[in-house]
């Protein structure tokens, strides 16, 4: 619980700050969480593709707000080798189902209840999302979400993906 008050702080403070947008390149720490099936997602099976890594909450609004255009992007770039996986944070699954009912993802959703893969990823505040590219390494970091800033990470995804 510590933990979730820590995120609506600093996503509070997000909130009245501008979005921080970080480039570099890292490795990026792999993982096996199960998504909306059941099934086992390891982030090491997309290595030659770039990953929008998302962190989300249920009950963050930026959150919300990025879900259209992630599922734009997955649509126009997945042929081109785009994989988003949106890493939902929510301690009881059922919040995060209940979101997805109002909020669809046309995108891979996996759960990190236990926020295992959240301290892996040092994850300060939500949303929170990482550009691996196709050697996977993390070139790029982004905190918050704004819908004005919707074309400068589509960009960054485009050059990914050259």
């Amino acid at each position: 619980m510590k933990f979730l008050k820590k995120l609506l702080l600093s996503a509070t403070f997000l909130s009245l700050t501008a979005i921080t947008s970080i480039s570099f390149a890292a490795p990026a720490a792999n993982f096996s969480l199960t998504d909306t099936n059941g099934s086992k997602v390891n982030l090491s099976d997309y290595k030659g593709q770039v990953v929008y890594l998302d962190f989300w909450a249920s009950w963050c609004g930026p959150c919300k707000q990025s879900f259209p255009a992630m599922n734009d992007w997955q649509k126009k770039y997945s042929a081109q080798g785009l994989k988003i996986i949106a890493v939902n944070v929510d301690e009881n699954k059922a919040d995060a189902t209940n979101f997805l009912k109002g909020t669809p993802a046309q995108f891979t959703i996996v759960f990190d209840a236990a926020q295992q893969v959240v301290k892996q990823y040092n994850v300060k505040s939500m949303p929170s999302s990482f550009l691996i590219d196709k050697q996977g390494n993390i070139i790029e970091i982004h905190q918050g979400f704004k819908p004005e800033e919707t074309a400068e990470l589509e960009a960054k995804i485009q050059k990914a993906l050259k």
